[in-house]
């Protein structure tokens, strides 16, 4: 029996040996209050004859209780929760403390003192008040940090599923909660990996925090040797970078345990109808993109919009339809939708509408190209802000209708900054795109064309009292867009492979589009151009490998790159470049006191040279004179280099 105990005690005293400064703390504060509970029960129980006591066997029988106290809350390891996250597992071993020590003491003191003259009936009285007072400051520090008892009375539940949490903090402490909350949920925390070693060793809510993430293979292997090992690794703290995560995702590759996460608060808004543990999403291909979330002053956003009359054109593509979200929420008075697909612009009223019931809508079918339809549109909705995301944007597909992407990116550009002037709105924002710089493409030197435009324009609208402003934003690929290289790679994963890279160097710069429109929104409200004529660039990060997130897309759909599916190199296809620039060499970056922005410095031509310029080259484009237009096109954009000389020769076609 002796060995029994003495062998996990003196485990526990080795263990002891390395404590942190906060676990020592604890246990020093626990150790104080078992000594005075025993002088509390003892004053309890005897009140004024207390003092009438012999002092001597006071002393004695109150260091015993201590010591024993002491011995008892290191062989238990009291001191190794969280106070952060005290709750009914840790009243559970605070009372099991306090009765092992009351139990202990008995015999104990017994063949030292036989327990002369100390009253029996003072013992329970004593393990009441140390049950109190470990478990009080506990409680109130608990209390003061969530400002309520909500989270203390919760209760831990076995779970069919092992999970081991990376990175203890609030959002572990949320997903254990909930798991001992709720009976339903499939989960059962086996353990944490933490970030800070100090927090080694202790416990959430009875759960042991097991190691750093540096030893996450450690961890995971002692837990297979106690038949623990868990079945899903589960990443609870936000803010991780991209190559931390991406490191992570190819760690518990090695370990064949998928990864996921929980879901950010924002998410978790809107889901609230589910509780968070049970909330368990896959790391997506963002996480692996992400980059530090720019602040960004939503209440200027707000004042922007709310109760003004917007329109948006290309309302139903990627970022047309993002934006018209974004809008809805910041209360405008009116928004109008603009754009030439039946479908994407129904889809996109019948989500406002069921989403903003009590938001005024109205649908505009119509292209930029025309002129008229413009006019109309614009008499009608008299629109004070106009966000254009109209554009052909595949690159291939425009250098195969080259005329297509000049009427629409150009022209029709133009025929929207000309309507919002002629009919008073009070700020235009184009959406450009990291492609008009240094342009190999027609669809790049079409959009560096209407930047030019917009730039001109904005310049020439700046010598009047009240003339209309206009803020080019240019960003790179959003992450998921219609016909962007996610879809087609899911697409060929679903296929069982190959996956199709264009280039193995080949890269480009990629954001959300949810961050994206956050992002032109805030460079709207901040009206971050300052000078007329510069054009507004979002910090995009660092480039991405577009065989990178071949391989990472693969790695989440739980197969090994070049095992399970093959990528295969098929060529640059016609006016694709292996690299994308963000600001041509003659843009110097002007800083803008916000993180995500920055400027270009302005390179544009004089208005009513270029609008006469636009007329030939629309004229070119209509006839169907290609090669005329592309020359005319590249005398425009003198930085655009034609690369569609190696495949077939443009042919005349006919444009209405």
């Amino acid at each position: 029996m002796t060995k029994r105990f003495s062998a996990p005690l003196c485990r526990a005293l080795v263990s002891f040996l390395p404590l942190s400064l906060r676990a020592a703390l604890t246990l020093a504060h626990d150790v104080v209050m078992a000594a005075l509970a025993f002088a509390l029960g003892l004053y309890l129980r005897l009140g004024g004859e207390m003092f009438s006591f012999d002092p001597r066997m006071a002393l004695i029988h109150g260091i015993g209780f201590t010591a024993v106290a002491a011995a008892v809350f290191i062989a238990l390891r009291l001191h190794r929760g969280i106070w952060r996250y005290a709750s009914l597992p840790d009243l559970v071993d605070i009372v099991r403390a306090a009765t092992v020590t009351v139990l202990v003491f008995l015999p104990v003191m017994f063949v030292f003192t036989r327990l002369e003259h100390l009253p029996r009936s003072m013992l329970p009285i004593v393990w009441l008040v140390l049950i109190a007072l470990l478990g009080g400051p506990r409680l109130a520090y608990r209390v003061f940090k969530d400002r309520g008892l909500g989270h203390v009375l919760d209760r831990s539940r076995g779970r069919s599923v092992p999970v081991l949490l990376i990175s203890g903090g609030d959002g572990a402490d949320t997903f254990i909660r909930e798991t001992m909350r709720d009976p339903t949920l499939s989960y059962r925390v086996v353990g944490v990996v933490a970030d800070s070693p100090s927090r080694v060793g202790r416990q959430i809510y009875g759960v042991p925090v097991l190691g750093t993430v540096d030893a996450l293979e450690e961890v995971v292997e002692r837990l297979s040797r106690r038949g623990r090992r868990p079945e899903k690794l589960v990443l609870t703290a936000a803010g991780r970078d991209r190559a931390a995560i991406a490191a992570l995702l190819e760690r518990a590759d090695a370990l064949a345990i998928p990864l996921a996460r929980l879901p950010r608060p924002t998410e978790l808004q809107q889901n609230l109808s589910g509780p968070a543990a049970d909330a368990i999403q896959p790391i997506a291909l963002e996480d692996l993109l992400g980059r530090p979330q720019a602040v960004l002053d939503r209440e200027a956003m707000a004042r922007l919009v709310r109760g003004r009359q917007i329109l948006v054109t290309g309302a139903g593509g990627t970022i047309g339809a993002e934006l018209c979200r974004q809008i809805a929420a910041l209360g405008p008075a009116r928004l109008a939708l603009f754009d030439n697909g039946e479908f994407l612009l129904y889809a996109i009223e019948r989500e406002l509408r069921e989403q903003f019931p009590a938001l005024a809508l109205s649908p505009h079918l119509g292209d930029v190209r025309d002129r008229r339809r413009l006019d109309t549109v614009f008499a009608a909705e008299r629109p004070q802000i106009v966000f254009h995301a109209a554009a052909l944007k595949h690159v291939p597909m425009v250098e195969a209708n080259p005329a297509e992407g000049v009427l629409t990116n150009t022209v029709g550009s133009r025929n929207l900054a000309e309507a919002a002037r002629a009919h008073g709105a009070g700020l235009v924002v184009m959406i450009s795109t990291d492609k008009a710089v240094n342009p190999t493409s027609v669809m790049g030197a079409a959009k560096r064309l209407a930047e030019n435009f917009c730039q001109a324009l904005d310049l020439e609208e700046s010598r009047k009292p009240a003339g209309t402003r206009f803020v080019t934003v240019r960003f790179g690929n959003v992450l998921g867009s219609t016909g962007s290289v996610v879809p087609l790679f899911a697409r060929q994963l679903a296929a069982g492979g190959p996956l199709t890279v264009t280039h193995p160097e080949v890269s480009r710069y990629f954001m959300t589009v949810r961050e994206a429109v956050e992002l032109v929104l805030e460079a709207s409200a901040a009206d971050a151009a300052g000078a007329r004529g510069k054009i507004v660039v979002l910090d995009m990060g660092e480039p991405v490998r577009i065989v990178d997130l071949a391989r990472q897309m693969i790695r989440l759909a739980g197969l090994r790159p070049e095992r399970d599916v093959k990528i295969e190199f098929i060529g640059l296809r016609p006016g694709e470049k292996l690299h994308e620039e963000l600001f041509h060499a003659a843009e110097a970056p002007i800083a803008t006191g916000h993180p995500g922005l920055r400027l270009a410095a302005p390179r544009s031509a004089d208005y009513a040279v270029l609008a006469r310029s636009l007329d030939e080259l629309e004229r070119e484009a209509r006839a169907g004179n290609i090669e005329r237009m592309l020359g005319l096109l590249q005398r425009l954009v003198p930085e655009y280099r034609r690369e569609a000389e190696a495949g077939p020769a443009p042919r005349r076609i006919e444009q209405r």
